[in-house]
């Protein structure tokens, strides 16, 4: 049995950073050139692609194996 049950693990600042990177994508969106699109970004926050509705932005991540998240 572990020693220091109420003790968390802990991640480097660099691994936190990459934590989720394959597997979350963020989904907010934006307005380009005056039109509402959507913006996909990667959990690290890094843009991705801008998609012209919601159900795209959805099948887009999904279609790389990534769990959709919204950013309101």
């Amino acid at each position: 049995m572990d020693a220091r049950p109420n003790e968390r693990p802990s991640l480097s600042p660099k691994d936190f950073a990459a934590f989720g990177l394959d597997l979350f994508a963020y989904i907010k969106p934006v307005m380009v050139d005056g039109t509402s699109n959507f913006a996909i970004h990667a959990a690290d926050g890094t843009p991705l692609t801008v998609v012209s509705g919601r159900e795209a932005a959805v099948a887009t991540v999904r279609r790389h194996e990534m769990e959709p998240v919204s950013v309101h």
